[in-house]
């Protein structure tokens, strides 16, 4: 759990390095947060008039204000936590901008956050699990 909340105690920190595990965890509790709200959202359900107009009920309108404000909260931290995974293998936190590349942009910063980071200190400070057998 401590993985999990970890980016939001380093919510402005675009420095330094982060593990994989951090990383993964807490993509873990943004899609479990994210399911969660979703769900809130498509409880309340949508009725349809005989003219095909949809109208949704106040759950829906919660669980989408919710899930909204939630992206909001997360934008910041989830950032940071991929520029310092970049960091970890020793590039520049700017890869992150990879996600705007049409198509093929996620899947590259997608694959960058699988790999592991570089063994001991690089230029952006000391290794994460120094002191850790590796593989953990």
């Amino acid at each position: 759990m401590e993985y999990m909340l970890m980016p939001f105690a380093r919510f402005f920190d675009f420095s330094g390095r982060s593990r994989r595990k951090e990383y993964w965890m807490f993509v873990l509790l943004n899609t479990i947060v994210q399911i969660v709200l979703a769900g809130i959202m498509f409880a309340g359900g949508a009725s349809f008039d005989v003219y095909g107009q949809a109208s949704y009920g106040p759950m829906f309108w919660l669980g989408g204000g919710l899930l909204a404000l939630y992206w909001l909260a997360v934008l910041i931290p989830s950032v940071a936590v991929t520029v310092r995974r970049f960091h970890d293998q020793d590039k520049s936190g700017w890869l992150t901008l990879l996600v705007f590349v049409p198509y093929l942009g996620g899947l590259i910063v997608f694959v960058f956050m699988l790999l592991e980071g570089t063994r001991g200190p690089n230029r952006y400070g000391p290794d994460p699990k120094e002191g850790l057998p590796r593989g953990v």
